[in-house]
């Protein structure tokens, strides 16, 4: 193990702690990089969403060589029953810009890229290294960390944890609570190979263009969780996640639900004649603003799922991470260069930068809403069933004429949810959306 102090120790080797490192050693600080897998990206194999805007603030010119998938210029929203969608779509040419707004990639590719780049940066990375302690000094604050590599410790003025919604060093550490089964989510995703001319004849696209389906509705079983499709040049990313509790209740298997979402009428078609040639499940941060640790201390911060920053409305990660760990960095080299120490109250400057941020903002915006979707679970089972059963009547033309249709769904609904319901619904969701 590397016995010299550094500037900054940054664990984990994913968006946030990437962007930590990066741009830490972009402004010449001295950075270790500790990561658990064989290689960054080792552990992830799925498909996801690049929001550009929050990685050209660290690397502006990514595009030139970065492993993208497609651009998108169409998302597609769901409400689905067992056997129908009712759905609204977004589709714009303003999408084909010189520089587009977001991307589908492949995890393990991209991870590898952007770690490439922070090496280049400077940053000494060490893979197959887990953090087994923090160490403190006689105050307690922070000083470095102690690793399985024979025990070998590294010492730093900052350790920044990027370390996933599951790591355990902050948790063993006690700077953070354990996991809470209600604010996190069990995600399992397939990636299925096609032709490249097949996927752009079934989503009618053309060059590098994209489409991204979200979706929800009883493809989830009664628990609070969604489904998802991205388009990959050859590949189609395919998956679905719920709220680990629901999960514990329920029953119902995560490989049970995958299964019968890729058989769904409006999902099997699309994955036809596909390959299916990888597996994975991942835990994802859905508890929201009130499920936010304490982020930073005597020495430390933390960065990305471990500060259980996911937009789980807007289905957003990604950018977060990345916005989350750069700001981390920038933070530690504006302390450095006025030769600040890295104390709880100087380091707080993180948090009062990202309050400034779409981050918190976002997050302070739908703060209520994990609360409101996971006790009114009539959202995932009752309305996509009066919604699609709704769409059907209306649309088939069977000699009714359109008022007595018109009053059908509405005594449909006052029966499947009474009308006090209703309005209570709607109000809940109103103020827990404001």
């Amino acid at each position: 193990m590397i016995k010299e102090r550094f500037d900054a120790i940054v664990v984990g080797a994913g968006p946030s702690g990437n962007a930590a490192a990066y741009t830490m050693a972009k402004e010449g600080l001295k950075v270790l990089q500790l990561e658990r897998g064989e290689y960054p990206g080792s552990k992830n194999v799925q498909g996801a969403i690049l929001y550009a805007n929050a990685l050209e603030k660290i690397i502006p010119d990514f595009r030139e060589d970065a492993p993208l998938e497609r651009h998108i210029i169409e998302q597609r929203l769901w409400t689905m029953d067992d056997a129908s969608h009712v759905g609204m779509h977004y589709r714009s040419e303003d999408f084909n810009e010189e520089k587009p707004n977001r991307y589908t990639i492949i995890r393990a590719q991209f991870d590898k890229w952007f770690s490439r780049k922070v090496r280049e940066a400077g940053v000494t990375l060490l893979c197959e290294t887990t953090v087994t302690q923090l160490l403190r000094d006689t105050n307690g604050k922070i000083i470095g960390v102690r690793t399985d590599r024979g025990g070998g410790t590294a010492f730093a003025d900052v350790v920044i944890l990027g370390e996933g919604v599951n790591g355990l060093v902050g948790q063993r550490s006690g700077l953070r609570p354990e996991l809470n089964p209600d604010s996190v989510a069990l995600a399992v995703k397939e990636m299925h190979f096609l032709p490249r001319e097949v996927i752009e004849s079934r989503f009618n696209l053309k060059g590098n263009e994209g489409v991204v389906i979200e979706a929800m509705g009883t493809i989830t079983a009664g628990m609070t969780g969604t489904g998802f499709l991205y388009t990959n040049q050859e590949s189609i990313s395919v998956g679905i996640g719920c709220i680990v509790s629901d999960f514990a209740d329920n029953g119902t298997s995560p490989y049970a639900l995958l299964e019968a979402l890729k058989n769904h009428p409006s999902i099997k078609p699309l994955l036809a004649n596909s390959e299916c040639k990888e597996y994975a499940a991942h835990l994802i941060p859905e508890g929201g603003y009130y499920s936010i640790p304490e982020l930073y201390g005597d020495g430390w911060l933390v960065v990305g799922d471990a500060g259980q920053f996911v937009n789980a409305v807007h289905r957003e990660g990604s950018n977060l991470a990345m916005t989350t760990g750069r700001i981390a960095g920038e933070t530690v080299v504006w302390l450095k260069r006025r030769r600040d120490e890295m104390s709880k109250a100087n380091l707080a400057e993180y948090k009062r930068r990202l309050d400034e941020t779409f981050v918190m903002k976002d997050l302070r915006k739908y703060k209520k809403i994990p609360d409101f979707l996971h006790g009114n679970k009539q959202v995932f089972g009752l309305y996509p069933k009066l919604f699609t059963d709704a769409a059907q009547t209306w649309f088939r033309v069977d000699g009714t004429d359109k008022r007595t249709k018109e009053n059908e769904i509405f005594k449909s609904f006052r029966k499947g949810r009474t009308l006090p319901g209703l309005i209570g619904d709607a109000f809940k969701l109103a103020r827990a959306w404001r």
